[in-house]
């Protein structure tokens, strides 16, 4: 697994330009009016809030949708992973798009992603395979376009290989386009390094599209991957160097650098998280690196947790790397970085701040309404 785990990153960062891809006919892990892992209960239980009971409704009639991209967790023993939901798709579905379900109407497809024995020799990772995975999602995301958007705002959300996948779409269907770009209320690019001009908000990845600097903001991007302590010099995120070469194609990779936007403080400095993790054991072979890295959990009767104490965070370069630094206090848990130190807490990411992630959704959604 410790191998298995680097290549993984390595294998989605170097996502190469899409080929040929033939369209295949979309097949969606979530979508609205079915029974599925992104519309379940969101109740919780408050652990440092002396075990209150937390009920957050799902909404009706949201005004925005949202369209997740799950990382890698495919255990089947094939380079892509086929069109199925799996136990690790659907748990994945639930551990980090369940909440956003609370704000907007969750589109989640199923895409032939690049698996974890797909990964394990990244020699293996053809250009094919990772044109197969980009091809689903950009056809799921046309396919939304044409049958499901009917012009609504809509949140891109992705982690890992899914931030990686969207970051390429984001490149070539919306950021080149004044009329797409006004269709996107913001993305959400967690564990991809997404980049900007050193001293920008914008510049990198994207030419127009740029980083959120107020819950009011919106055609944004929010991006970050969370460490700890001060990331290693071989550190797999917050650095430019050494990750996705093949998407700078032209860039100096010295005028560039990772973008980190705190989703607590957009504008900056030091705020307390709102943290949330499901009572489920995450199933496959991913399953035991995650389950190990949240730790046991307290036996409660609601499906979601808000752990003891609370975590701060920050954006930080110490060590030249730009990252979301979170600091456990009052009892909270003290992550281990996972696998290796080089990875951060990667595998938290999304949960660490799953909270102040979905209320922003919901600040951005009203203030999307008055650009209408």
């Amino acid at each position: 697994m410790r191998r298995l785990l680097p290549a993984l990153l390595i294998s989605g960062a170097l996502l190469a330009p899409a080929a040929a891809h033939a369209a295949t006919p979309t097949k969606w892990l979530c979508r609205p009016g079915s029974t599925n892992p992104c519309n379940g209960s969101l109740t919780a239980t408050n652990m440092a809030a002396g075990n209150r009971v937390e009920r957050t409704p799902l909404a009706k009639d949201a005004p925005i949708d949202c369209f997740y991209v799950y990382p890698t967790v495919s255990s089947r023993p094939t380079i892509n992973a086929p069109l199925k939901a799996d136990p690790e798709q659907r748990a994945i579905g639930t551990f980090q798009a369940a909440r956003f379900s609370s704000q907007c109407r969750v589109y989640a497809p199923l895409y032939r992603q690049v698996t974890l024995a797909g990964i394990a020799d990244p020699k293996k990772v053809s250009a094919k395979a990772q044109a197969i995975a980009y091809g689903d999602v950009r056809d799921a995301w046309r396919s939304y376009l044409r049958h499901d958007n009917h012009g609504r705002g809509v949140v891109l959300i992705g982690h890992s290989q899914g931030s990686f996948v969207l970051r390429e779409l984001i490149r070539k269907e919306i950021d080149p386009t004044a009329a797409a770009r006004k269709r996107l209320v913001s993305a959400l690019l967690l564990g991809g390094n997404v980049t900007v001009r050193k001293g920008s908000d914008v510049g990198g990845d994207f030419r127009h599209i740029r980083a959120c600097r107020s819950s009011t903001q919106v055609g944004c991007v929010v991006a970050y991957s969370a460490f700890n302590e001060v990331p290693p010099a071989d550190a797999l995120f917050g650095r430019v160097s050494g990750y996705g070469r093949g998407t700078l194609a032209g860039r100096d990779p010295k005028t560039l650098q990772v973008l980190c936007t705190n989703p607590a403080a957009l504008g900056g400095g030091t705020a307390r998280l709102k943290t949330y993790t499901p009572v489920l054991a995450f199933p496959g072979a991913l399953g035991a690196a995650i389950n190990s890295f949240i730790g046991p959990l307290p036996d409660v009767s609601t499906p979601w947790l808000r752990p003891p104490g609370y975590y701060t965070a920050h954006c930080s370069t110490a060590g030249g790397a730009s990252v979301l630094q979170i600091g456990a206090h009052g009892g909270a848990r003290v992550f281990k970085a996972s696998p290796t130190p080089q990875w951060g807490l990667h595998l938290g990411d999304m949960n660490v701040a799953l909270g102040d992630l979905t209320d922003l959704v919901g600040r951005q959604a009203k203030a999307y309404a008055t650009t209408r």
